[in-house]
């Protein structure tokens, strides 16, 4: 005999749903959808770059992945100022800005045929990046109380990472047809999301930062000096940036090693990051929820030693399947870090301070995309492309190290009575 139809039964994950969904504000949501298209624009080019550039110049792949230090260089010197752009002149125009520069450079991209070419968009996309993203960084901190913001960053990362599970896969097949379309489905991507924020989105710069006469704002705390008093901030991103080096590598440089040395093609290989993506959509939820239990600190540690063991195992895979395999190891680090460090961070900058103190955590991805590209190539052209990974082992336990002692320190003082 057959149950009678119950709602509680058969809809209460409707329910829960749409209790997450008033548990926040519209504009959180505006920002969910837009990162979740920036992300699959972005993931249709990235991960297949120096495939491309490979093809396209015929060139070792350290001097290739030089193209992405220049990119990450800029990302650096930009982010710098894109922290105090988006505290004194806003959150919203600072994204739309980078939006637009972002679909130009990707457009561009079409008709390079040259190193120069390829360096000329490197600079412009690099410092057309870090606008957006740390716009947005800001915005999200500015709408959300600091009770949320953990859950909030890890819903957000569940809007990437649905991007990141199909931005390769759509770009590996576009790909396969032709570069060109994928750079314009990029592009087009792009400013979707700079036409939502325009006309959708309210600025959300704090109103003492925008009506503060200058001379009084002159004595609040800002600039970067500032943060060098944050001790325990600044030994973090040291350490945290060191362990994005492996990151970078095996981000960057898997599709180029599983392309030349095993055969593998965009279309396959887009099935790779498609699996990191999918794995943060179901899972990141129920991970985030028990992490939340413990120390910020100690399970950043936990994500990087995740991390430097997945990106070890590559040196020992053999084909597709040991590439997914290495990939699930390391979105499990990913699942456990990402939200964490980024509510980490947000909990700890001073209201006026927001902009740079996620410009500056935003700044550890451009300094590991300069980093790791260059020394995973260099080790490749040099002993060999196996020594990629062992290289990348390396630079993940130093981080490790590093961030574990940081947290037992960060114990220590935290149980000592005031």
């Amino acid at each position: 005999m057959s149950r009678p139809f119950s709602f509680p039964r058969h809809f209460k994950m409707l329910k829960k749903l749409q209790n997450i969904f008033h548990r926040y504000p519209k504009q959180f949501w505006l920002l969910f959808f837009g990162m979740f298209i920036a992300m699959t624009a972005g993931t249709m080019i990235w991960p297949l770059m120096l495939v491309y550039v490979s093809k396209r110049l015929s060139m070792p792949l350290a001097q290739g992945a030089s193209l992405i230090t220049i990119n990450a260089i800029v990302g650096v010197a930009f982010t710098f100022l894109a922290g105090p752009f988006t505290d004194k002149f806003g959150r919203k125009w600072i994204m739309v800005f980078g939006l637009a520069i972002n679909a130009i450079g990707y457009i561009f991209l079409i008709w390079a045929d040259s190193y120069a070419y390829f360096a000329i968009l490197m600079v412009v996309t690099g410092f057309s990046n870090p606008l957006f993203r740390v716009g947005a960084d800001a915005m999200l901190t500015d709408i959300i109380p600091e009770k949320q913001r953990l859950d909030a960053f890890a819903l957000t990362r569940m809007a990437k990472n649905v991007g990141v599970s199909m931005g390769p896969a759509i770009g590996g097949i576009l790909a396969g047809i032709s570069y060109n379309i994928s750079y314009i489905s990029a592009a087009s991507g792009m400013l979707i999301f700079g036409f939502l924020v325009i006309f959708f989105a309210k600025e959300t710069l704090p109103a003492k930062i925008e009506k503060t006469p200058a001379i009084v704002v002159s004595s609040q705390p800002k600039g970067y000096l500032e943060m060098l008093k944050d001790k325990e901030f600044v030994t973090m991103i040291l350490f945290y940036s060191f362990g994005w080096i492996m990151v970078a590598i095996i981000w960057l440089l898997l599709p180029v090693y599983a392309n030349q040395e095993f055969g593998i093609r965009e279309s396959q290989y887009g099935l790779i990051p498609a699996a990191n993506g999918l794995m943060v959509i179901f899972f990141q939820l129920a991970v985030t929820k028990r992490t939340k239990r413990f120390r910020p600190l100690t399970m950043i540690t936990v994500g990087m030693f995740l991390y430097a063991i997945g990106t070890g195992s590559v040196a020992f895979s053999t084909g597709f399947w040991g590439f997914i395999l290495s990939i699930v190891i390391v979105t499990i680090g990913e699942l456990i870090i990402v939200p964490t460090s980024s509510a980490y961070v947000a909990n700890r900058a001073h209201p006026e301070m927001r902009g740079r103190y996620m410009g500056i955590y935003n700044l550890t991805w451009s300094f590991a995309r300069g980093v790791g590209p260059v020394m995973g190539g260099w080790l490749s052209d040099s002993f060999g492309p196996v020594s990629i990974w062992y290289g990348g082992f390396i630079v993940g336990a130093i981080s490790t190290i590093g961030l574990l002692f940081l947290a037992r320190q960060s114990s220590r003082k935290s149980s000592i009575p005031l």
